[in-house]
C-alpha cells in the first residue's frame, strides 16, 4: 500500500465501496423483486447477509494491498483513533467511501430499475416498533464486533491470509440479529449512500434516523478500536511507532 499514491488509495476505497454497497445491499430489492408476494424468510435474509460477506471477502484481497480496504468510515476512525491511521487523511477516505456508496446504490438502480427505488432500494431503516436507543443499540453492537475482528484479523500476529475470510464471515454473523431491527447498516457509507440516491429517485427517507445510524457506528468504531488496542498492546509496542495500516497489518 506504501508504493501507491494518496489519489490511487483514495480511488480504491470508492471502488471498494461502490462494490459493498451494489452487491450487498442490491441484494435487498433483488431478493424482494424476485420473491414478489411470496413471505420473506430466513433463507432471504441468509442470502442477503452472504452478499454483503462475499463482496467484503473479494474486496479485502483485490484492493486490500492499495488502500487497506477500509470501505467503512466506522473502521477508519477506529483505526485513526488507535494511532494506526493518519488522522488528516480521515477525511479524504470517508470522502471516498460516501462517494463509492452513492456510487454503488446508483448502480443497483441503473441495473434493477425504478422497481428497486419503490422496493426501498435497501435503505437501511427501522419501524415504529424500534426504539431509538433499541436501534442505536443494534447498530452500535454489529459495528463493534464488525470493527474489532477487523483489528484482530489484520494485526501482525494474525494467521497470514484469512483476514478476508474472518472479516466477511463477521459480516455474515453480524447481519443476522441486527437485520431484523435496523436493517443492520453497520457502516455510515453504506447508510448515507443509498439515502441519498433514493431521495433523488423520489423515494421516501427518513432523515431523521440517520444520526442514530451515524452515531451508534462511529462510537462503536472507535471504541472497538481502543479496545483491541487495549487488550492486544503488549510492553513490546510502546517502544514502536504507529504505522499506517496496510491490507496484512494493522
Amino acid at each position: 500500500m506504501d508504493d501507491n499514491s494518496l489519489p490511487q488509495r483514495l480511488l480504491t476505497e470508492a471502488l471498494g465501496t461502490a462494490i459493498l454497497v451494489f452487491v450487498g445491499v442490491g441484494a435487498v430489492p433483488a431478493t424482494l423483486i424476485v420473491n414478489g408476494s411470496a413471505p420473506f424468510t430466513m433463507a432471504d435474509l441468509g442470502m442477503i447477509s452472504f452478499a454483503f460477506a462475499a463482496a467484503v471477502v473479494a474486496t479485502v484481497y483485490a484492493l486490500g494491498p492499495i488502500s487497506g480496504n477500509h470501505i467503512n468510515p466506522a473502521v477508519t476512525v477506529g483505526l485513526a483513533a488507535s494511532g494506526k491511521f493518519p488522522w488528516r487523511l480521515v477525511p479524504a477516505y470517508v470522502g471516498a467511501q460516501v462517494a463509492g456508496a452513492v456510487v454503488g446504490a446508483a448502480a443497483i438502480l441503473g441495473v434493477l430499475g425504478s422497481k428497486a427505488s419503490d422496493l426501498g432500494l435497501g435503505v437501511a431503516t427501522y419501524g415504529a416498533s424500534v426504539s431509538v436507543p433499541q436501534a442505536f443499540l443494534a447498530e452500535f453492537v454489529g459495528t463493534f464486533i464488525l470493527v474489532l475482528v477487523v483489528f484482530g484479523a489484520t494485526q501482525r500476529k494474525a494467521a497470514p491470509g484469512f483476514a478476508g475470510l474472518a472479516i466477511g464471515l463477521v459480516v455474515f454473523g453480524a447481519i443476522i440479529p441486527v437485520a431484523p431491527v435496523t436493517g443492520a447498516s453497520i457502516n455510515p457509507a453504506r447508510t448515507v449512500g443509498p439515502m441519498l440516491v433514493q431521495q433523488l429517485a423520489g423515494g421516501h427517507v427518513q432523515w431523521g434516523q440517520l444520526p442514530v445510524y451515524l452515531l451508534a457506528e462511529l462510537t462503536a468504531g472507535v471504541l472497538a478500536g481502543l479496545a483491541y488496542l487495549a487488550l492486544s498492546r503488549v510492553t513490546a509496542d510502546r517502544a514502536i511507532a504507529p504505522q499506517s495500516p496496510s491490507a496484512q497489518e494493522v
